[in-house]
């Protein structure tokens, strides 16, 4: 077997073999090759399995490289796994969600600022559920907590950076639903990841704050 075609099978099966994205650094060092000719056999992977039309697809996702199942499959998937991890969401976490996406880094004011209603509850949940993290705290008096996604994000809505994310003429526009990934369930409450751990939110995010 020539080199070329062993080492594009070892990255194939370093990619089958793990369950999180696996960055383009990480793999050229484990098969001992440059980034350059490991991108350059991952586009011919990615393009091989694009021509079978099989059930995975490898995909450039969440700032590494993964493979997923074939967006065709997904209904009779969701079906047989019933019991798969569905995140839920609020139309209004769903909003929330959206505005942070397009505008992190971004403070609770701000957010309540573009909403026209308090964003607390909605941070929060999306907190709680590992979608939006504490970024930092804006150089202001009072120093207020600043929110940005997470590579968590990326992974639900099938994202390698948030460069791939669509770009709407407004933020407020946005009809952030109409492209909810299989991983996530819209629903008309909010609701909180109950394993979360309520103490670690940012104070004014705290129940009575």
């Amino acid at each position: 077997m020539e080199e070329r075609t062993y080492t594009k099978g070892l990255l194939e099966a370093l990619l089958f073999l793990s369950s999180d994205p696996i960055k383009l650094s990480a793999l050229a060092k484990s098969c001992g090759i440059e980034k350059t000719e490991a991108r350059e056999l991952l586009d011919e992977l990615i393009l091989d399995y694009q021509e079978k039309e099989g059930g995975f697809l490898l995909r450039e996702i969440a700032g590494g490289y993964q493979f997923i199942t074939n967006q065709k499959y997904s209904e009779i998937l969701a079906h047989i796994f019933k019991d798969k991890k569905r995140e839920t969401l609020s139309r209004g976490t769903l909003d929330t969600l959206a505005i942070i996406a397009y505008k992190q880094p971004i403070t609770l004011t701000e957010l309540d600022e573009i909403r026209g209603v308090s964003s607390r509850a909605m941070v929060a949940s999306l907190m709680s559920k590992k979608l939006v993290k504490a970024v930092g705290q804006k150089e202001v008096p009072g120093r207020p907590t600043l929110y940005g996604t997470t590579n968590e994000f990326l992974l639900h809505f099938g994202l390698s950076k948030l460069t791939d994310l669509p770009t709407p003429v407004e933020v407020k526009e946005l009809k952030f639903d109409e492209f909810t990934p299989e991983s996530i369930i819209v629903t008309d409450e909010t609701e909180m990841n109950p394993d979360f751990d309520t103490s670690t939110l940012p104070e004014e995010l705290q129940e009575g704050s």
